[in-house]
Protein backbone atom coordinates (compact mmCIF):
# COMPACT_ATOMS: atom_id res chain seq x y z
CA UNK A 1 0.00 0.00 0.00
CA UNK A 2 3.14 2.47 0.54
CA UNK A 3 4.37 2.26 -2.74
CA UNK A 4 0.88 2.79 -4.37
CA UNK A 5 0.65 5.90 -2.19
CA UNK A 6 3.91 7.13 -2.98
CA UNK A 7 3.42 6.52 -6.85
CA UNK A 8 0.37 9.02 -6.51
CA UNK A 9 3.11 12.23 -5.34
CA UNK A 10 2.24 14.89 -3.52
CA UNK A 11 -1.25 16.52 -4.08
CA UNK A 12 0.04 16.17 -7.49
CA UNK A 13 -3.94 16.86 -9.29
CA UNK A 14 -4.11 19.81 -6.41
CA UNK A 15 -7.50 21.61 -7.99
CA UNK A 16 -8.41 19.69 -10.16
CA UNK A 17 -11.65 17.77 -10.27
CA UNK A 18 -12.75 14.27 -11.10
CA UNK A 19 -15.77 12.11 -12.31
CA UNK A 20 -15.70 8.46 -12.33
CA UNK A 21 -18.82 6.30 -14.10
CA UNK A 22 -18.47 2.45 -13.64
CA UNK A 23 -20.05 -0.14 -15.54
CA UNK A 24 -20.38 -3.79 -13.86
CA UNK A 25 -20.04 -5.83 -10.46
CA UNK A 26 -19.58 -5.22 -6.93
CA UNK A 27 -15.73 -5.84 -8.63
CA UNK A 28 -15.83 -2.89 -10.89
CA UNK A 29 -17.41 -0.82 -7.74
CA UNK A 30 -14.53 -1.85 -5.67
CA UNK A 31 -12.03 -0.59 -8.32
CA UNK A 32 -13.96 2.57 -8.45
CA UNK A 33 -13.75 3.13 -4.63
CA UNK A 34 -9.71 2.28 -4.63
CA UNK A 35 -9.03 4.73 -7.94
CA UNK A 36 -11.08 7.32 -6.57
CA UNK A 37 -8.60 7.09 -3.21
CA UNK A 38 -5.84 7.68 -5.33
CA UNK A 39 -7.25 10.59 -7.01
CA UNK A 40 -8.69 12.10 -4.05
CA UNK A 41 -4.31 11.37 -2.29
CA UNK A 42 -3.46 13.71 -5.06
CA UNK A 43 -5.81 16.63 -3.98
CA UNK A 44 -8.42 16.03 -6.96
CA UNK A 45 -11.41 16.62 -5.47
CA UNK A 46 -14.93 14.52 -6.62
CA UNK A 47 -17.54 16.58 -8.87
CA UNK A 48 -21.13 15.62 -9.44
CA UNK A 49 -21.24 15.06 -12.81
CA UNK A 50 -19.00 14.66 -16.05
CA UNK A 51 -19.65 18.75 -17.14
CA UNK A 52 -18.06 20.14 -14.04
CA UNK A 53 -14.35 17.59 -14.58
CA UNK A 54 -11.40 18.23 -15.36
CA UNK A 55 -11.20 13.95 -15.48
CA UNK A 56 -13.82 11.93 -16.53
CA UNK A 57 -13.12 7.97 -16.15
CA UNK A 58 -15.53 5.61 -16.88
CA UNK A 59 -14.77 2.30 -15.41
CA UNK A 60 -15.80 -0.58 -17.53
CA UNK A 61 -16.83 -4.28 -17.89
CA UNK A 62 -16.84 -6.51 -20.43
CA UNK A 63 -18.49 -9.70 -19.36
CA UNK A 64 -21.21 -9.51 -21.29
CA UNK A 65 -21.99 -7.58 -25.01
CA UNK A 66 -24.89 -5.80 -23.66
CA UNK A 67 -22.64 -4.10 -21.13
CA UNK A 68 -20.00 -2.86 -23.35
CA UNK A 69 -23.08 -1.98 -25.82
CA UNK A 70 -23.81 0.69 -23.10
CA UNK A 71 -20.53 1.80 -22.40
CA UNK A 72 -20.19 3.07 -26.31
CA UNK A 73 -23.23 4.61 -26.60
CA UNK A 74 -22.19 6.48 -23.03
CA UNK A 75 -18.84 7.57 -24.22
CA UNK A 76 -20.26 8.93 -27.57
CA UNK A 77 -22.55 11.06 -24.99
CA UNK A 78 -19.56 12.33 -23.75
CA UNK A 79 -17.82 14.04 -26.66
CA UNK A 80 -19.36 17.36 -26.25
CA UNK A 81 -19.20 17.46 -22.36
CA UNK A 82 -15.28 16.99 -22.70
CA UNK A 83 -14.90 19.25 -25.65
CA UNK A 84 -16.83 22.38 -24.15
CA UNK A 85 -14.78 21.61 -21.09
CA UNK A 86 -11.59 20.53 -22.20
CA UNK A 87 -11.58 17.57 -20.10
CA UNK A 88 -9.40 14.43 -19.84
CA UNK A 89 -11.32 11.35 -21.39
CA UNK A 90 -10.24 7.69 -19.82
CA UNK A 91 -11.87 4.64 -20.36
CA UNK A 92 -10.44 2.16 -17.98
CA UNK A 93 -10.91 -1.48 -16.87
CA UNK A 94 -12.10 -4.37 -18.68
CA UNK A 95 -12.75 -2.92 -21.80
CA UNK A 96 -9.57 -1.27 -22.06
CA UNK A 97 -7.68 -4.24 -21.17
CA UNK A 98 -9.77 -6.47 -23.99
CA UNK A 99 -9.40 -3.99 -27.06
CA UNK A 100 -7.16 -1.74 -26.53
CA UNK A 101 -5.41 0.31 -29.21
CA UNK A 102 -9.24 -0.52 -31.23
CA UNK A 103 -10.54 1.83 -28.72
CA UNK A 104 -8.68 5.05 -29.69
CA UNK A 105 -9.78 4.28 -33.56
CA UNK A 106 -13.36 3.68 -32.38
CA UNK A 107 -13.26 7.04 -30.04
CA UNK A 108 -10.76 9.09 -30.90
CA UNK A 109 -11.22 11.75 -28.83
CA UNK A 110 -10.35 9.51 -25.73
CA UNK A 111 -7.62 10.51 -24.21
CA UNK A 112 -6.28 7.49 -21.47
CA UNK A 113 -7.04 3.90 -22.42
CA UNK A 114 -5.67 1.52 -19.26
CA UNK A 115 -6.56 -1.61 -18.22
CA UNK A 116 -7.33 -2.77 -14.24
CA UNK A 117 -3.73 -3.22 -13.52
CA UNK A 118 -3.25 -0.16 -14.13
CA UNK A 119 -4.91 2.21 -11.90
CA UNK A 120 -2.04 2.95 -9.10
CA UNK A 121 0.12 4.30 -12.25
CA UNK A 122 -3.34 6.99 -13.24
CA UNK A 123 -2.89 10.25 -10.87
CA UNK A 124 0.71 10.50 -11.97
CA UNK A 125 -0.47 9.66 -16.19
CA UNK A 126 -3.16 12.26 -15.98
CA UNK A 127 -0.88 14.89 -14.84
CA UNK A 128 1.59 13.97 -17.00
CA UNK A 129 -1.05 13.37 -20.16
CA UNK A 130 -0.54 15.93 -23.15
CA UNK A 131 -1.10 15.92 -26.00
CA UNK A 132 -0.17 12.20 -26.44
CA UNK A 133 -3.16 9.56 -26.15
CA UNK A 134 -1.75 6.73 -24.29
CA UNK A 135 -2.27 3.03 -24.17
CA UNK A 136 -1.17 1.17 -20.79
CA UNK A 137 -2.53 -2.27 -20.61
CA UNK A 138 -0.05 -4.39 -18.91
CA UNK A 139 -0.21 -7.30 -16.33
CA UNK A 140 0.84 -7.31 -13.22
CA UNK A 141 1.96 -10.94 -11.49
CA UNK A 142 2.46 -9.96 -8.51
CA UNK A 143 -0.68 -8.19 -6.03
CA UNK A 144 -0.46 -4.80 -5.35
CA UNK A 145 -2.32 -3.29 -2.36
CA UNK A 146 -4.31 0.24 -3.61
CA UNK A 147 -5.09 2.79 -0.72
CA UNK A 148 -8.79 3.11 0.20
CA UNK A 149 -9.74 6.55 2.01
CA UNK A 150 -13.45 6.62 3.85
CA UNK A 151 -14.50 9.28 1.71
CA UNK A 152 -14.04 7.05 -1.53
CA UNK A 153 -16.39 4.31 -0.11
CA UNK A 154 -20.09 4.63 -1.38
CA UNK A 155 -21.45 3.61 1.52
CA UNK A 156 -20.54 4.06 5.40
CA UNK A 157 -21.73 1.00 7.05
CA UNK A 158 -20.93 -1.98 4.04
CA UNK A 159 -17.62 -2.46 2.49
CA UNK A 160 -15.53 -4.08 -0.37
CA UNK A 161 -12.98 -6.18 0.72
CA UNK A 162 -11.03 -7.42 -2.76
CA UNK A 163 -9.17 -11.14 -1.13
CA UNK A 164 -7.98 -12.03 -4.96
CA UNK A 165 -8.40 -11.56 -8.69
CA UNK A 166 -8.69 -13.07 -11.83
CA UNK A 167 -9.81 -16.70 -12.92
CA UNK A 168 -7.57 -19.79 -13.92
CA UNK A 169 -10.92 -21.99 -14.99
CA UNK A 170 -11.33 -21.01 -18.85
CA UNK A 171 -15.13 -21.20 -19.36
CA UNK A 172 -15.63 -21.09 -22.52
CA UNK A 173 -17.81 -18.20 -22.82
CA UNK A 174 -16.33 -16.04 -20.39
CA UNK A 175 -13.95 -13.29 -20.89
CA UNK A 176 -12.48 -12.57 -17.18
CA UNK A 177 -8.60 -14.46 -17.55
CA UNK A 178 -8.29 -12.35 -20.63
CA UNK A 179 -9.17 -8.42 -18.92
CA UNK A 180 -8.21 -9.70 -15.62
CA UNK A 181 -5.54 -12.51 -15.71
CA UNK A 182 -4.62 -15.67 -14.11
CA UNK A 183 -5.40 -15.84 -10.24
CA UNK A 184 -3.32 -13.74 -8.00
CA UNK A 185 -4.36 -13.89 -4.00
CA UNK A 186 -4.05 -10.89 -1.46
CA UNK A 187 -2.22 -11.48 1.63
CA UNK A 188 -4.19 -12.76 5.07
CA UNK A 189 -2.47 -10.39 6.87
CA UNK A 190 -3.28 -6.97 4.53
CA UNK A 191 -7.28 -8.71 4.09
CA UNK A 192 -7.36 -8.34 7.83
CA UNK A 193 -5.51 -5.07 8.11
CA UNK A 194 -8.13 -3.56 6.14
CA UNK A 195 -11.46 -4.77 7.67
CA UNK A 196 -9.51 -3.84 11.10
CA UNK A 197 -9.97 -0.18 10.09
CA UNK A 198 -13.47 -0.65 8.46
CA UNK A 199 -14.49 -1.80 12.20
CA UNK A 200 -12.28 1.03 14.18
CA UNK A 201 -14.45 3.28 11.13
CA UNK A 202 -17.76 1.55 12.32
CA UNK A 203 -18.45 -0.64 9.40
CA UNK A 204 -20.41 -3.97 10.61
CA UNK A 205 -20.95 -5.49 7.18
CA UNK A 206 -17.59 -6.27 4.67
CA UNK A 207 -18.09 -8.19 1.47
CA UNK A 208 -15.41 -9.94 0.60
CA UNK A 209 -14.76 -10.06 -3.28
CA UNK A 210 -12.91 -12.22 -6.20
CA UNK A 211 -13.83 -13.57 -9.57
CA UNK A 212 -13.31 -16.68 -7.85
CA UNK A 213 -13.35 -16.55 -3.95
CA UNK A 214 -13.12 -19.81 -3.25
CA UNK A 215 -10.30 -21.22 -4.61
CA UNK A 216 -8.46 -18.37 -2.49
CA UNK A 217 -5.13 -19.24 -0.84
CA UNK A 218 -2.78 -17.21 1.16
CA UNK A 219 0.43 -16.40 -0.60
CA UNK A 220 2.37 -16.68 2.56
CA UNK A 221 0.75 -19.30 4.69
CA UNK A 222 -1.46 -21.36 2.21
CA UNK A 223 -4.69 -20.63 4.54
CA UNK A 224 -7.63 -21.12 2.40
CA UNK A 225 -11.35 -19.29 2.61
CA UNK A 226 -12.89 -21.24 5.72
CA UNK A 227 -10.10 -20.24 7.67
CA UNK A 228 -10.51 -16.95 6.39
CA UNK A 229 -13.80 -16.17 7.17
CA UNK A 230 -12.86 -17.28 10.74
CA UNK A 231 -9.73 -14.99 11.19
CA UNK A 232 -12.12 -12.07 9.66
CA UNK A 233 -15.31 -13.28 11.90
CA UNK A 234 -12.56 -12.67 14.74
CA UNK A 235 -12.43 -9.06 14.78
CA UNK A 236 -14.73 -6.91 17.04
CA UNK A 237 -17.27 -4.43 15.29
CA UNK A 238 -18.08 -7.01 12.13
CA UNK A 239 -21.51 -8.40 12.35
CA UNK A 240 -21.92 -10.15 8.66
CA UNK A 241 -19.69 -11.52 6.26
CA UNK A 242 -20.32 -12.43 2.74
CA UNK A 243 -18.23 -13.34 0.09
CA UNK A 244 -18.91 -13.12 -4.19
CA UNK A 245 -18.43 -15.24 -6.49
CA UNK A 246 -17.65 -19.05 -5.81
CA UNK A 247 -17.42 -21.62 -8.34
CA UNK A 248 -19.49 -24.85 -8.09
CA UNK A 249 -16.23 -26.90 -8.69
CA UNK A 250 -14.19 -25.27 -6.07
CA UNK A 251 -16.95 -25.06 -3.41
CA UNK A 252 -16.16 -28.10 -0.79
CA UNK A 253 -17.65 -29.53 2.22
CA UNK A 254 -14.93 -27.26 4.49
CA UNK A 255 -16.67 -23.94 2.99
CA UNK A 256 -20.01 -25.23 3.83
CA UNK A 257 -18.99 -26.12 7.13
CA UNK A 258 -17.27 -22.76 8.16
CA UNK A 259 -20.75 -21.10 6.79
CA UNK A 260 -22.66 -23.16 9.05
CA UNK A 261 -20.35 -22.22 11.81
CA UNK A 262 -19.33 -19.40 11.84
CA UNK A 263 -21.80 -16.80 12.98
CA UNK A 264 -20.94 -13.93 11.40
CA UNK A 265 -20.83 -15.31 7.28
CA UNK A 266 -24.48 -14.96 6.17
CA UNK A 267 -26.73 -17.69 5.24
CA UNK A 268 -26.20 -16.57 1.46
CA UNK A 269 -24.80 -17.58 -1.31
CA UNK A 270 -24.23 -16.86 -4.86
CA UNK A 271 -23.01 -19.68 -6.79
CA UNK A 272 -23.15 -19.66 -10.93
CA UNK A 273 -24.86 -22.59 -12.33
CA UNK A 274 -24.93 -21.22 -16.07
CA UNK A 275 -27.14 -24.37 -17.41
CA UNK A 276 -29.14 -27.28 -16.23
CA UNK A 277 -27.40 -29.23 -18.99
CA UNK A 278 -24.81 -31.27 -18.51
CA UNK A 279 -23.95 -31.19 -22.33
CA UNK A 280 -24.35 -27.14 -22.22
CA UNK A 281 -21.83 -27.35 -18.91
CA UNK A 282 -19.39 -29.46 -21.40
CA UNK A 283 -19.27 -27.34 -23.81
CA UNK A 284 -18.87 -24.50 -21.36
CA UNK A 285 -16.30 -26.01 -19.42
CA UNK A 286 -17.68 -25.32 -15.99
CA UNK A 287 -16.02 -28.90 -14.29
CA UNK A 288 -19.09 -29.83 -12.68
CA UNK A 289 -22.18 -32.03 -14.06
CA UNK A 290 -26.00 -31.18 -12.64
CA UNK A 291 -25.97 -33.95 -10.24
CA UNK A 292 -22.63 -32.29 -8.85
CA UNK A 293 -24.19 -29.12 -8.13
CA UNK A 294 -27.37 -30.57 -6.65
CA UNK A 295 -25.55 -32.42 -4.33
CA UNK A 296 -24.22 -29.00 -3.16
CA UNK A 297 -26.91 -27.43 -2.34
CA UNK A 298 -28.49 -30.09 -0.71
CA UNK A 299 -25.68 -30.36 1.56
CA UNK A 300 -26.21 -26.76 1.96
CA UNK A 301 -29.71 -27.32 2.73
CA UNK A 302 -29.03 -29.67 5.31
CA UNK A 303 -26.45 -27.66 6.89
CA UNK A 304 -28.31 -24.11 6.29
CA UNK A 305 -32.08 -24.31 5.71
CA UNK A 306 -32.48 -20.73 6.34
CA UNK A 307 -29.97 -20.01 3.22
CA UNK A 308 -30.80 -17.48 0.72
CA UNK A 309 -29.54 -18.92 -2.70
CA UNK A 310 -28.67 -16.60 -5.97
CA UNK A 311 -27.15 -17.60 -8.92
CA UNK A 312 -26.13 -16.74 -12.97
CA UNK A 313 -28.11 -18.63 -16.00
CA UNK A 314 -27.53 -17.82 -19.75
CA UNK A 315 -29.73 -18.97 -22.22
CA UNK A 316 -28.90 -19.92 -25.97
CA UNK A 317 -25.96 -20.68 -25.21
CA UNK A 318 -24.73 -22.44 -28.72
CA UNK A 319 -26.71 -25.27 -29.99
CA UNK A 320 -28.81 -24.81 -26.51
CA UNK A 321 -32.16 -27.24 -27.61
CA UNK A 322 -35.34 -26.85 -26.02
CA UNK A 323 -34.53 -30.10 -23.62
CA UNK A 324 -30.94 -28.42 -22.53
CA UNK A 325 -33.52 -25.35 -21.68
CA UNK A 326 -35.73 -27.49 -19.71
CA UNK A 327 -33.37 -29.20 -17.66
CA UNK A 328 -32.34 -25.72 -16.55
CA UNK A 329 -36.10 -24.80 -16.36
CA UNK A 330 -36.33 -28.13 -13.93
CA UNK A 331 -32.98 -27.07 -11.52
CA UNK A 332 -35.12 -23.68 -11.13
CA UNK A 333 -38.19 -25.45 -9.86
CA UNK A 334 -35.84 -27.71 -7.52
CA UNK A 335 -33.48 -25.20 -6.01
CA UNK A 336 -35.83 -22.06 -5.94
CA UNK A 337 -33.26 -19.29 -5.66
CA UNK A 338 -34.11 -16.30 -4.17
CA UNK A 339 -32.44 -14.50 -6.89
CA UNK A 340 -30.93 -14.78 -10.25
CA UNK A 341 -29.04 -12.76 -12.41
CA UNK A 342 -30.33 -14.00 -16.38
CA UNK A 343 -28.59 -12.91 -19.74
CA UNK A 344 -28.97 -14.06 -23.23
CA UNK A 345 -25.46 -15.54 -24.78
CA UNK A 346 -23.37 -13.04 -26.58
CA UNK A 347 -19.95 -14.24 -27.74
CA UNK A 348 -17.18 -12.64 -26.24
CA UNK A 349 -14.02 -11.58 -27.93
CA UNK A 350 -10.56 -14.15 -27.39
CA UNK A 351 -13.12 -17.12 -25.50
CA UNK A 352 -13.48 -20.48 -27.04
CA UNK A 353 -17.14 -20.48 -27.59
CA UNK A 354 -16.25 -17.09 -29.78
CA UNK A 355 -15.15 -19.55 -32.42
CA UNK A 356 -18.49 -21.73 -32.14
CA UNK A 357 -21.43 -20.91 -34.50
CA UNK A 358 -23.60 -18.56 -32.71
CA UNK A 359 -27.14 -20.66 -33.57
CA UNK A 360 -29.21 -20.25 -31.18
CA UNK A 361 -31.88 -17.70 -32.74
CA UNK A 362 -31.97 -14.56 -31.58
CA UNK A 363 -35.79 -14.84 -31.15
CA UNK A 364 -35.76 -18.19 -29.49
CA UNK A 365 -32.98 -16.80 -27.23
CA UNK A 366 -36.00 -14.17 -25.99
CA UNK A 367 -38.29 -16.27 -25.72
CA UNK A 368 -36.30 -18.82 -23.39
CA UNK A 369 -35.14 -15.48 -21.27
CA UNK A 370 -38.63 -14.63 -20.91
CA UNK A 371 -39.74 -17.78 -19.74
CA UNK A 372 -36.82 -18.16 -17.44
CA UNK A 373 -37.23 -15.00 -15.43
CA UNK A 374 -41.34 -14.97 -15.62
CA UNK A 375 -41.00 -18.22 -13.20
CA UNK A 376 -38.25 -16.86 -11.44
CA UNK A 377 -40.30 -13.97 -10.82
CA UNK A 378 -43.23 -16.25 -9.07
CA UNK A 379 -40.71 -18.34 -7.09
CA UNK A 380 -39.56 -15.19 -5.76
CA UNK A 381 -42.82 -13.88 -5.12
CA UNK A 382 -44.12 -17.26 -3.14
CA UNK A 383 -40.44 -17.35 -1.44
CA UNK A 384 -40.79 -13.39 -0.20
CA UNK A 385 -44.20 -14.50 1.25
CA UNK A 386 -43.54 -16.58 3.41
CA UNK A 387 -41.26 -14.52 5.06
CA UNK A 388 -44.26 -11.98 5.67
CA UNK A 389 -45.38 -11.77 9.60
CA UNK A 390 -41.83 -12.93 10.67
CA UNK A 391 -39.04 -10.23 12.25
CA UNK A 392 -35.98 -9.97 10.77
CA UNK A 393 -32.37 -8.63 11.03
CA UNK A 394 -31.87 -4.99 8.51
CA UNK A 395 -28.78 -3.41 8.02
CA UNK A 396 -30.11 -0.33 7.14
CA UNK A 397 -28.30 1.79 4.54
CA UNK A 398 -30.54 5.03 4.43
CA UNK A 399 -33.21 6.35 3.55
CA UNK A 400 -34.87 4.37 0.19
CA UNK A 401 -35.67 6.15 -3.11
CA UNK A 402 -39.49 5.11 -2.51
CA UNK A 403 -40.79 7.91 -0.20
CA UNK A 404 -40.50 8.49 3.35
CA UNK A 405 -38.94 4.89 3.98
CA UNK A 406 -35.56 3.40 4.62
CA UNK A 407 -34.27 0.70 3.00
CA UNK A 408 -31.48 -2.25 3.84
CA UNK A 409 -30.44 -5.47 3.27
CA UNK A 410 -31.45 -8.98 5.29
CA UNK A 411 -29.18 -11.66 5.94
CA UNK A 412 -30.62 -12.99 3.26
CA UNK A 413 -29.10 -9.79 0.56
CA UNK A 414 -33.39 -9.25 -0.13
CA UNK A 415 -33.98 -5.38 0.10
CA UNK A 416 -36.11 -4.33 2.58
CA UNK A 417 -37.88 -1.19 2.39
CA UNK A 418 -39.24 -0.20 5.84
CA UNK A 419 -41.08 2.56 8.29
CA UNK A 420 -39.30 4.41 10.71
CA UNK A 421 -39.99 7.41 12.94
CA UNK A 422 -36.34 7.72 13.77
CA UNK A 423 -33.34 8.10 11.61
CA UNK A 424 -31.65 4.91 11.56
CA UNK A 425 -29.33 5.19 8.85
CA UNK A 426 -25.92 2.87 9.05
CA UNK A 427 -27.13 0.83 11.63
CA UNK A 428 -28.29 -2.66 12.17
CA UNK A 429 -32.04 -3.00 13.16
CA UNK A 430 -35.14 -5.52 13.31
CA UNK A 431 -37.60 -5.44 11.12
CA UNK A 432 -41.17 -6.67 10.92
CA UNK A 433 -41.88 -7.75 7.54
CA UNK A 434 -45.62 -6.69 6.40
CA UNK A 435 -45.94 -7.02 2.98
CA UNK A 436 -43.84 -8.07 -0.41
CA UNK A 437 -43.18 -8.00 -3.94
CA UNK A 438 -41.20 -9.86 -6.16
CA UNK A 439 -38.07 -8.29 -5.55
CA UNK A 440 -38.44 -6.46 -1.93
CA UNK A 441 -39.74 -6.76 1.17
CA UNK A 442 -41.92 -4.29 2.94
CA UNK A 443 -42.32 -3.68 7.05
CA UNK A 444 -42.06 -1.48 9.93
CA UNK A 445 -39.17 -0.71 12.17
CA UNK A 446 -39.58 -3.15 15.32
CA UNK A 447 -39.22 -2.00 19.02
CA UNK A 448 -36.25 -4.79 19.91
CA UNK A 449 -32.98 -4.41 20.39
CA UNK A 450 -31.17 -5.87 16.99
Amino acid sequence: MAQAMEKTGELMLDGKTFYIHTFGCQMNVNDSEHLASLLLAAGARPARNPEDSDFILVNTCAVREKSVEKLFSYLGRLKDQKERRGSVLACLGCVAQLYREKLLKKFPYLDLVAGPHQYAEVPLILKNLQEERRVLTAWEKDWTDLPIVPEARESRVSAYVTIMEGCNNFCTFCVVPYVRGREKYRPLRSILEEVRSLSDRGYLEVQLLGQNVNSYRDPETGAGLPELLARVAEISGIEWIRFITSHPRDFGPELIEAMASIRKVCHQLHLPLQSGSDRILEMMNRKYTRADYLEKIDRLKSRLPDISLSTDIIVGFPTETEEDFEQTMDLLERIRFANIFSFRYSPRPRTAASRLKDDVPEEVKIDRLVRLQTRQKEIQLELNRSLVGRTVRVLCLGASKKGNLYAGRNEGYQVVNFRSEKDVSNRMVRVRITGCGPYSLHGELADEPA
